[in-house]
């Protein structure tokens, strides 16, 4: 086989190849661990009787373990387009969202532990965006459960919106050069506009001013990356997918 050459020029074997993609998942996965280290030992103001803990059924809990999971997706994904895209660009990407996501997800996890709640939902997805879950709280004035950009889908059965599927996972991960990084940003971008009701719900509608705080940044942030992607995607001639 013939060797391969690397960033300077050099031909580069491929087992020494291997080796520096291995090493760069070793780094990834303790990127990882840190960011969800810093974000699980963050001080939260839960025990000020002014604020108390959130029901199983609230918009605080439900928030923070259907973003965890739909945040993992988003996590596996850059993960991926980190260790095999040969684009600057689409690297740098995906290490910001793969780091943020990361940091974000340890937040959310410590909350739940804090409030002794479940790490990941066991039942439906979004339930907590119905009008039922809103209106313990706020009156009844959010969402219906039936609308589209809030319609909850089965725990194990159908994904959130904007999830990809095993089919387009596993296409993901043989991916490779330009193909990769298109299918990349079209996943991606669909992951954040699928997410970003979920955002905006909490934001508006969440008990705990934290949560409502991570709520804005991510929407301000998923917003901006999704408009980066957009634009990304148009100077490689190629169209975000559809909401699925």
């Amino acid at each position: 086989m013939a060797d391969i050459e690397n960033e300077t020029g050099v031909e580069e074997a491929p087992n020494k190849r291997s080796q520096r993609t291995a090493l760069m998942i070793v780094g990834l996965v303790g990127v990882l661990a840190i960011g969800f280290a810093l974000g699980f030992l963050v001080r939260l103001p839960f025990d000020d009787s002014s604020t108390p803990t959130p029901a199983a059924d609230s918009v605080d809990v439900g928030f923070s373990q259907d973003m965890t999971v739909h945040h993992e997706q988003a996590v596996e994904m850059a993960t991926i387009a980190l260790t095999k895209s040969d684009d600057a660009a689409v690297k740098t990407l995906a290490y910001d969202i793969l780091t943020s996501q990361s940091d974000q997800i340890g937040q959310m996890q410590g909350w739940l532990a804090l409030w002794d709640m479940a790490p990941r939902p066991s039942g439906e997805f979004m339930t907590w965006m119905s009008e039922g879950g809103a209106e313990s709280m706020h009156g009844g004035h959010g969402q219906t459960a039936s609308d589209s950009s809030a319609e909850p889908a089965t725990n194990g059965d159908r994904a959130m919106p904007g999830m990809a599927t095993p089919a387009e996972m596993t296409a993901l991960g043989q991916a490779s050069g330009p193909e990769l990084d298109v299918m990349f940003l079209q996943l991606m971008l669909r992951h954040h506009q699928g997410g970003l009701p979920m955002g905006e719900y909490a934001e508006q509608y969440a008990n705990a001013p934290v949560v409502r705080n991570l709520a804005t940044k991510m929407v301000d942030m998923q917003t901006g990356e999704a408009n980066l992607m957009t634009s990304m995607l148009a100077e490689r001639n190629a169209e975000p997918l559809p909401m699925n």
